[in-house]
């Protein structure tokens, strides 16, 4: 992982267009290649970013981050106060919590909860950057992965988004679409999901943990 702290300009033009004026802030380069802008008052949450795949290119007081849609994200740095380079190692992936694990379990066993026709393909799809919740196909045969949260948020569709980038190049795989599910999904995730084609399930746990192995129940 690169971290660069500079006084910077960004400048984003795709599907709409968004402007943020020099100001010291902290760019993050990960080793799939996204690229992220950060400030020092928003948490975790970037002011703008890339997802892979995505081609950052570097010239002299200028960055140029592109993905295959013809989005850019331009970087002007006007000082570098800090520029490193760290080696993370491999990502054991996040272990789950005793609901989500449970959630998925039950998911799994019920897969036609998401529709008539569903079948399963397996539990904790292995990918390069993770295992996905499950990998299921629908009705008319077309792949779909599920990512599984106890709470939605927009981290979890990031993480569904990064998936469905990696398994969409397999032409195995390919079109896959995505079903974001979790006991609660913020507004801002559901926004997000559905703006990138991303289908939303809302789960009642308790009412799942209760039911008969053939009954399932999703509001």
């Amino acid at each position: 992982m690169r971290l660069v702290i500079a006084r910077c300009q960004v400048d984003y033009a795709g599907r709409l267009t968004a402007h943020l004026p020099m100001a010291t802030r902290l760019l993050l380069v990960k080793a799939d290649g996204s690229v992220s802008v950060h400030s020092d008052d928003r948490a975790y949450k970037p002011l703008n970013w890339m997802s892979p795949p995505c081609w950052l290119t570097e010239e002299p007081g200028t960055w140029t981050v592109a993905n295959k849609a013809g989005e850019k994200l331009v970087i002007t740095l006007e000082e570098v106060v800090h520029d490193s380079a760290h080696e993370m190692g491999a990502e054991p992936g996040l272990v789950k919590d005793g609901v989500e694990a449970h959630l998925q379990a039950l998911l799994a066993e019920h897969i036609t909860t998401l529709g008539e026709g569903y079948s399963l393909v397996r539990r904790e799809y292995p990918t390069a950057i993770g295992p996905v919740d499950i990998l299921c196909r629908d009705s008319g045969g077309t792949t779909v992965a599920v990512e599984i949260k106890r709470r939605g948020e927009m981290d979890g569709v990031e993480q569904l988004t990064r998936y469905l980038d990696l398994l969409n190049r397999d032409p195995l795989l390919a079109p896959v679409q995505g079903v974001f599910a979790a006991q609660q999904i913020k507004p801002q995730a559901k926004t997000l999901a559905e703006d990138r084609g991303i289908r939303c399930v809302t789960l009642d746990y308790d009412a799942l943990r209760g039911m008969d192995s053939d009954e399932f129940r999703l509001f």
